[in-house]
């Protein structure tokens, strides 16, 4: 994990298996800020969505019980809302590096689309 200090708040990187270790422990919130469309195709099972569009750093829950990681595709977009947290008086928050893209190429599970349904299913199980 990398981290950063901007003023008062720590502002972290997550790798893609200090992600999927603290979320199958439930020790963190995982945050999908991608759009709707990506995140019905293809989503982290379990993730929560909140895309940039609508993200309002004010309505993520508090930080006591769970931490909370956003992500992305590819981590750029996770990583600005994660700054937008902190410049929002967030004093820590976290994003995975790499995003969806990084987590799919590690071969993790997640829930996919079958292209001869249409129907929900899992990948990498």
């Amino acid at each position: 994990m990398k981290s950063e200090t901007i003023g008062n708040a720590v502002f972290e990187t997550w790798t893609i298996e200090e992600t999927a270790k603290a979320f199958d422990n439930d020790d963190i919130v995982l945050i999908d800020v991608r759009t709707v469309p990506e995140y019905s195709f293809e989503h982290i099972e379990g993730a929560m969505l909140f895309p940039m569009p609508f993200f309002d750093a004010a309505k993520l829950p508090g930080q006591t019980d769970k931490r909370i990681v956003l992500h992305c595709g590819s981590g750029i977009r996770s990583e600005k809302m994660a700054r937008a947290c902190i410049e929002a008086g967030i004093a820590r928050i976290a994003h995975m590096e790499g995003g969806f893209g990084a987590w799919k190429k590690a071969k993790m599970p997640y829930i996919g689309t079958s292209m001869s349904s249409g129907a929900p299913q899992r990948v990498n199980v």
